[in-house]
């Protein structure tokens, strides 16, 4: 009998973990689909980088506008655009545009039109905590990355379920760093010229273009 109960309990577990995987994929898949249905997307955030074993805390804010593949990023005090096919990193300070393909890996490391669908290969499921943020229900799942990550141990993607919208993102690194990207202000389907997403080197006379 210890043993049909023990079978028992640990097909109880595998089970509920499955469901749990299932219902964390479903609430995700309503998310992407709720966020694809806006022509737009605007959204402002904060940034924290957090390593207490080094006693480094950084934080700054940014904003973003996306629509499709295309984004223009405010971050760092530069601007990134993406038109698509290339990015554009434009930096006053320095008087500078650097230039690079879709594919390669240069900027910042955010890449908000991925927001959308970066969740769908590479990781694991699993259904987290529920907290209570002000005015906000939180569900956070769980991403585990199921290839070799040398960064990433695991990702807590939060979910604000009223608005089935990406409320926050947390990354727990490998090396003690703890990353957090909060949205503190959303808007959709804002007025948007048709050049918005389109860059224009006569703004820029007096930067060096580096291709």
């Amino acid at each position: 009998m210890k043993h049909i109960f023990s079978i028992l309990f640990l097909f109880g577990l595998v089970n509920g973990f499955g469901q749990d995987a299932t219902a964390a994929k479903k609430l995700l898949d309503e998310v992407s689909s709720n966020i694809a249905s806006y022509d737009n997307l605007f959204f402002e955030f904060s940034y924290v980088l957090e390593n207490q074993q080094e006693n480094i805390k950084q934080e700054t804010n940014g904003s973003v506008t996306v629509k499709g593949d295309k984004y223009k990023l405010n971050y760092l005090e530069a601007e990134q655009l993406f038109d698509g096919q290339k990015t554009y990193t434009i930096v006053p300070d320095n008087e500078e545009v650097t230039i690079s393909s879709a594919d390669d890996e240069e900027g910042y490391g955010i890449n908000p039109s991925k927001l959308l669908s970066f969740y769908k290969d590479g990781y694991r499921y699993e259904w987290d905590i529920k907290q209570k943020v002000i005015d906000r229900t939180v569900q956070f799942i769980k991403l585990v990355p199921t290839l070799p990550n040398e960064t990433t141990q695991y990702l807590l993607l939060g979910i604000d379920l009223s608005k089935k919208s990406i409320y926050r993102l947390i990354d727990i690194g490998k090396n003690s760093t703890r990353t957090t990207l909060t949205i503190t202000n959303q808007k959709e389907n804002i007025p948007l010229n048709n050049d918005f997403f389109v860059f224009n080197a006569d703004a820029y006379p007096d930067y060096y273009i580096n291709n």
